[in-house]
């Protein structure tokens, strides 16, 4: 059987897996990240920051990309449509010491996307490949790029797009097996992968969509022959993840986790939340990270019910335990 599972070189890094963890907006903070280091993914990110308010040295979007030593390789991801000023960006990121930086190309939402941004890109992709190479001359490390297969599915472009972030000296592209027009609906398609990895000759292609579990990930390697994976949504409530996946492609039986663990992982999350926020933000964020773990426990959604108006963080744990 083929090994689906080992390093990943991107130019001269390489990382220990390629089975990596996505940068989510509203997610992937710090706290989470901290959850994550402990089961070594290949790679994990920052949220993503936007090129206008790095150079802007805004000190909000600087605390995003807040990292600690122990999380080493990491990656930062930036998104804009500012060609001019990406390369300054993208240094900025290298200066504060990331091993990787990622051009968005694949955030869906209007506030992102009506100004070119984001999957808005993918409607110009000559201007993309422009940003990338002016990210490329500014930087020594990495220069990678996330994509959607296309704006809609009229217009399904990865393999151009893999073609063009090749030729601007892209290390790798992510490609998500959806439209920015189908957001999150309907089943990730993953064909557009398959053909673009067909397509790339030096590049690194990289599967993201629907990876929920060890399967999913091996059925996406063995559909796309992909060099890599990036899990998303799959991330949320589950840091142990890579290790699932990685377990399964090994053929190492799953480890069990139970109501209880799972409970005991949620508090340990907590803690590290309540160290790095606020009380007030501390109790916003438990709300919203309550909801991935607690998903499919018995008693859940009276559980998350409860959370939702929690106004206590004692109140909180207490619930956590004994709800």
């Amino acid at each position: 059987m083929k090994k689906h599972h080992k390093p990943l070189k991107l130019d001269n890094l390489e990382l220990p897996s390629n089975i990596l963890y996505a940068p989510l907006a509203g997610c992937s903070d710090y706290p989470f990240r901290q959850m994550a280091k402990k089961y070594r993914p290949g790679l994990f990110f920052c949220e993503m920051v936007k090129m206008d308010a790095l150079i802007r040295y805004d000190v909000g979007t600087f605390r995003i990309l807040d990292y600690d030593a122990s999380m080493h390789p990491i990656g930062g991801q930036i998104v804009g449509s500012k060609k001019e000023i990406a390369g300054q960006a993208a240094r900025i990121i290298e200066e504060l010491g990331f091993d990787v930086i990622d051009l968005n190309c694949g955030c869906p939402v209007d506030k992102v996307t009506k100004d070119g941004s984001g999957s808005g890109l993918l409607k110009t992709p000559e201007l993309m490949g422009e940003i990338l190479a002016n990210m490329k001359a500014a930087v020594k490390i990495p220069v990678t790029v996330k994509i959607r297969m296309g704006w809609d599915h009229e217009s399904i472009n990865a393999e151009e797009i893999t073609e063009i972030a090749e030729a601007a000296g892209a290390a790798a592209i992510t490609i998500h097996g959806r439209t920015r027009q189908q957001g999150y609906k309907g089943e990730a398609d993953w064909s557009p992968i398959a053909r673009a990895k067909a397509r790339a000759k030096k590049i690194k292609v990289i599967g993201n969509g629907d990876i929920f579990c060890g399967p999913s990930a091996e059925k996406l390697f063995g559909t796309t022959g992909c060099d890599g994976a990036l899990v998303s949504r799959g991330t949320l409530g589950k840091p142990w993840i890579f290790e699932e996946i990685i377990r399964h492609l090994e053929g190492l039986p799953p480890i069990e986790r139970t109501p209880d663990q799972i409970r005991t992982t949620l508090l340990n999350h907590l803690e590290k939340i309540t160290a790095y926020q606020p009380t007030r933000r501390a109790i916003t964020d438990l709300r919203r990270v309550s909801c991935w773990y607690l998903k499919n426990m018995t008693n859940a959604k009276t559980l998350r019910s409860t959370l939702s108006r929690i106004e206590s963080l004692d109140d909180a744990k207490e619930l956590i335990l004994n709800g």
